[in-house]
């Protein structure tokens, strides 16, 4: 009998890959059938912003994604596994700024509104073609108001799903309106949340400032790093313990150039060891000292206006930048003889996390939900979800631990969800409308007639949400609250919410708590928290740093398969951030020559139904029993470096190198019977099947197509999870056989025989029921 490969490719070839995925599209293989009485296991998608294309770390975390979707299939659910683009808020409107090199502040907001929509009409849905590439299996690519449909989070039927959010929230009493400092981008030229706050060391000089005490005549030294706010400063502290200072409680200290008066007093906000150990107090310079003036009752006086200019208050530096009023400012105190000295210090600088821009605090009127008297509530919900990997539960504990004031969600940009309220005119009362429908107030008539004052006349509401209320609705959309409340109502919370470390503060944090304010209940039962990809150093990708790996240069030089099996045998987020190179993508995909090779050698073979297994074939089938169990475990624990790490050492070690090298003669009928000759067919089949089954979430593609080549015309992905329930005792043998065979290939190395010349050797007593193949094996003279 002539033994020929059935698979005549000799290598796997990436550039099927596509086909694969138009087979799928085609054939709605992944489609979410709501009718189907399976278990619904529903992953709420975070939807990446249209107008960039996606990074490494999109393309590692969706491809994790879509690694649990096709195995919770393969466990018999239902799988609601929906895509999403971001289209809202501030990445779209300052990107269309530089793009079209305009500003919101001098261009009108229906043609700034037009812009937006034409860069992202430009930008295209080339990040959806992207994640096709890459193998994921998402219910469907066009946008539908279905359950697992595309969806944009710019579409009015998303927007309308904030907007009846908003209602409900408005109608409970829990907005409300207040005029207080906030967090502010000038850039951005809008309020941001504190969410949306980061910090950067940053090197900044400490100035040290000679202030006059007015009770006694002498001199006190200041030390500040921002001197540009002296016409600011209410109050001078010092630490309570401090001796240096205690002379001076009750006293006032006259400011240099501005020359108002302020009390010194003590508190421990002021730090002994930190400049001279007195602390002047602004309105206002960081977080600490709108805390400590709203602890104080202190009246604040601004310096700083919405365009980052120095304001009436700062006299003869109004209108200069920030950094041209602290230039002159510190010039006029060395012309006074008041400049004492500077320092060069580290400085933690807040700056917006979206253009890295230093924030300032400035007054504004805007909308507040409520989020400081739920925050014991919201660490009760945290205890109710499971977290992976575990320790990640602890960036959000310590998130709500830090909250000090209620989130701030009114915008004043453009592009983004409508708040939907009108005034009136004549009393200033608010107007919310019912739910139901997509409201514009800057343009649409108001929901009523007339006001309770008798005024037939409003003004529609400019502001825009936080684009964080907007995507914290993704939760609900997907889970079909607008279209399907009976589906909702069964299958909410959702199953799963992916998403990086690096956003637990907003997208996680605010989806749980309007979970929380409107249902009092968790958003999801399982959370999945992944660190950052970084280069091969460990160092942050940038573009300046020329280290950037790109996606779609991976998918060019090796495929999508390549790739996602990177992303299993590296991507261990208990590790900490995953380092990533073109050289570590090649080394990984080593492993899909390995399972080609593989899998044409035991193409050569026919299948038989019903054979006579031997000692041999009981083993590995055993050890393949156990590995199939384990890998279910871990894919169910969401530790898949280890679930493919393991299929990879069983494929290539125990599979590849001993069992099927110590069958080869068996399975090519020297020295055996017919019937020995067919029980290592069926085994090197069986072994090979259940490997493609537990390896098809992981590398879907390659799976694909060894499958439909042997074992039949449905796709692999329509398969369930496989049970092999083979024990036996000689898995306790494996360490030895493994030892033994290594032994034999090292001493025929030692004698420069090649692996085909026999060897006199002794074989263990112990492996006596593996004689007859490893004797064919190793050719062991008798």
């Amino acid at each position: 009998m002539e033994f020929k490969p059935k698979i005549k490719e000799k290598t796997w070839d990436p550039k099927i890959e596509p086909e694969i995925s138009a087979f799928w599209q085609k054939e709605k293989i992944f489609k979410f059938d709501k009718k189907s009485k399976k278990p619904v296991f529903s992953i709420d998608t975070p939807p990446p912003y249209v107008n960039t294309p996606i990074h490494i770390g999109h393309a590692y975390t969706y491809v994790i994604q879509d690694l649990i979707a096709r195995f919770k299939r393969m466990q018999g659910f239902n799988v609601l596994f929906p895509i999403g683009l971001d289209k809202n808020g501030l990445p779209i409107e300052i990107q269309a700024e530089k793009t079209f090199k305009i500003s919101i502040v001098n261009t009108p907001r229906e043609e700034f509104i037009k812009k937006c929509k034409k860069l992202i009409e430009e930008s295209g849905d080339t990040s959806l073609d992207s994640f096709k590439r890459f193998g994921l299996s998402c219910n469907s690519w066009k946008t539908e108001y279905a359950l697992g449909g595309k969806y944009d989070t710019d579409d009015p039927e998303y927007r309308k799903l904030s907007q009846e959010t908003f209602i409900y929230f408005w109608n409970k009493g829990l907005i409300y309106e207040d005029d207080k400092p906030t967090n502010y981008c000038s850039e951005c030229r809008t309020t941001i949340s504190d969410a949306e706050v980061e910090y950067e060391e940053v090197k900044t000089y400490l100035y040290y400032v000679k202030f006059k005490v007015k009770e006694t005549g002498e001199e006190i030294s200041i030390a500040t790093t921002r001197p540009e706010l002296l016409g600011s400063c209410k109050i001078i502290l010092f630490h309570p313990t401090d001796e240096r200072y205690k002379m001076l409680e009750g006293m006032h200290a006259i400011i240099p150039i501005f020359h108002q008066e302020v009390e010194i007093k003590s508190h421990p906000y002021a730090k002994p060891d930190f400049g001279s150990g007195l602390v002047m107090m602004c309105s206002y310079g960081d977080q600490t000292d709108v805390r400590t003036f709203r602890e104080l009752n202190l009246s604040p006086v601004y310096s700083i206006d919405a365009a980052g200019r120095m304001t009436q208050t700062a006299r003869q530096y109004k209108g200069l930048k920030v950094t041209e009023a602290r230039e002159r400012i510190v010039q006029d105190l060395k012309k006074m003889g008041v400049f004492e000295k500077e320092e060069l210090i580290d400085h933690r600088q807040p700056i917006c996390w979206r253009t890295k821009n230093p924030i300032e605090f400035i007054p504004m009127k805007e909308l507040y939900l409520k989020q400081v008297d739920v925050k014991e509530e919201m660490l009760k919900i945290a205890d109710k979800i499971n977290f992976f990997a575990p320790e990640s539960k602890q960036i959000l504990i310590d998130w709500i631990n830090s909250v000090t004031i209620d989130w701030v969600l009114s915008r004043r940009r453009f592009y983004g969800t409508e708040i939907p309220l009108w005034y009136c005119k004549k009393c200033n009362a608010a107007v919310v409308p019912k739910p139901g429908k997509y409201y514009q107030p800057w343009k649409d008539k108001p929901p009523i007639k007339k006001c309770k004052c008798g005024s037939t006349e409003f003004r529609g509401e400019e502001r825009i949400f936080d684009t964080w209320f907007d995507s914290s609705s993704s939760a609900l959309y997907v889970s079909g609250y607008l279209w399907d409340k009976e589906f909702f109502k069964k299958n909410f919370p959702v199953s799963l919410r992916p998403q990086g470390k690096e956003i637990v503060r907003n997208w996680l944090y605010f989806t749980l708590l309007k979970s929380y304010h409107q249902f009092k209940k968790k958003a999801f039962e399982n959370c999945w928290i992944h660190m950052h990809v970084v280069d091969d150093k460990g160092d942050k990708m940038s573009k300046s740093l020329g280290n950037v790996v790109d996606p779609h240069e991976i998918l060019k030089k090796y495929g999508a398969e390549a790739f996602r099996i990177w992303t299993c045998l590296e991507g261990d987020i208990s590790k900490g951030d995953i380092r990533c190179s073109f050289q570590r993508i090649e080394g990984t995909s080593k492993f899909l020559t390995k399972l080609w090779n593989i899998a044409r050698f035991i193409s050569s073979f026919p299948v038989p139904k019903k054979v006579e297994l031997t000692e041999a074939d009981e083993w590995i089938l055993a050890e393949l029993s156990q590995l199939i169990e384990n890998v279910k475990k871990k894919y169910e624990n969401y530790e898949f470096y280890e679930a493919v790490t393991s299929i990879r050492d069983f494929g290539w070690n125990t599979f590849a190198a001993n069992y099927i090298e110590m069958v080869k003669p068996r399975a090519y009928g020297v020295n055996f019977s017919k019937e020995e000759q067919q029980a290592a067919w069926y085994t090197l089949h069986e072994c090979l099947k259940n490997m493609l089954l537990i390896l098809s979430p992981a590398i879907p593609f390659i799976t694909e197509q060894l499958w439909l080549e042997l074992y039949g015309d449905d796709s692999i992905h329509t398969e369930k999870y496989p049970e092999l329930k083979i024990k036996s005792k000689l898995i306790k043998l494996t360490g030895k056989l493994l030892e033994f065979n290594s032994y034999v290939w090292d001493t025929k190395k030692k004698r420069s025989l090649s692996l085909k010349d026999e060897i006199e050797i002794d074989l263990p007593v112990d492996l006596e029921d593996f004689h007859k193949d490893l004797v064919a094996m190793h050719k062991i003279k008798s």
